[in-house]
Formats: C-alpha cells, structure tokens, sequence
C-alpha cells in the first residue's frame, strides 16, 4: 500500500471518527456509536504505525512497500 492510500484511509477514518465524536457531545452515542468508535480509534492507531514504518525504512534506505499493518493487539500494547 502506498502512502497515499494510507492517508486516503486516515483522512476517512479521522472523518467517522469526527462524526462519531459530535454525535456524541449530546450524550447520544449509542453502545453500537461506542464499539464502532473504539474500532475506528484502533485502525487509526494501525495506519499511523504503517505510516511510520513505511517512513522509518525509507529513511534508512530499505524498500518501504516490505513494512505490514501489524494486529491490533500489538499496535494497542505498545509501551509509551
């Protein structure tokens, strides 16, 4: 995947999550409006980290296109 069809998914996901987001500020998200944003919020997380290997590799002069989504679980464990 490239990096602008990495953005391409960012910019849609940041959109849903923007939505979800307003929708909510009158306390009317709903326990499905929840679950979607927390799914929402952990792709986001998932491109981002792509996005980052993807620059990381080519920085250091290796072929971007070999770095991969990694789970969710992992993307959501890291340590700060």
């Amino acid at each position: 995947m490239e990096d602008q069809a990495i953005h391409g998914h960012i910019e849609a996901l940041v959109a849903e999550e923007h939505r979800l987001l307003e929708h909510g500020d009158g306390g009317k998200l709903t326990d499905e409006d929840r679950e979607r944003l927390e799914r929402v919020q952990v792709q986001l997380d998932r491109y981002y980290d792509l996005l980052r290997q993807r620059r990381a590799r080519r920085d250091a002069g290796q072929d971007p296109s070999l770095a991969h989504m990694r789970s969710a679980d992992t993307v959501e464990h890291y340590q700060q």
